[in-house]
């Protein structure tokens, strides 16, 4: 059920502390924490602690939290000091978007030349 953590969820299991992550930030509904393949000095995932499958469900189901989601990628960026220099929020739905964990999150990237069209 939407919004119910997912036994086979790596980011629920990340929520329920089964599995280590470097945190960066967390409130009673997000959790940030450092991709293990970063694709920039920055390079931070901010995902909200109940599961939805991607973005477009969070907002859907609960727009509150999907602006915490987005609330946190803004302090993500701030305690990286990259928000003066500029940074992307990325929300990749889809397997054809390059989603692999199909629970919502927010690329934080930044700290380098981030090109225009992406990918």
């Amino acid at each position: 059920m939407a919004g119910e953590p997912q036994a086979d969820c790596l980011f629920c299991k990340i929520v329920a502390g089964e599995v280590p992550a470097t945190i960066v930030r967390e409130t009673d509904t997000t959790v940030a924490f450092r991709d293990i393949n970063p694709q920039a000095p920055t390079h931070v995932l901010v995902i909200p602690k109940v599961h939805h499958p991607d973005a477009a469900s969070l907002a859907a189901a609960e727009p509150d939290v999907a602006a915490d989601v987005l609330r946190e990628a803004a302090e993500v960026a701030a305690g990286d000091k990259v928000d003066a220099t500029g940074y992307r929020i990325v929300f990749n739905t889809g397997g054809g978007a390059g989603q692999t964990v199909f629970h919502a999150h927010a690329h934080v990237l930044g700290g380098r030349g981030l090109q225009w069209p992406p990918g």
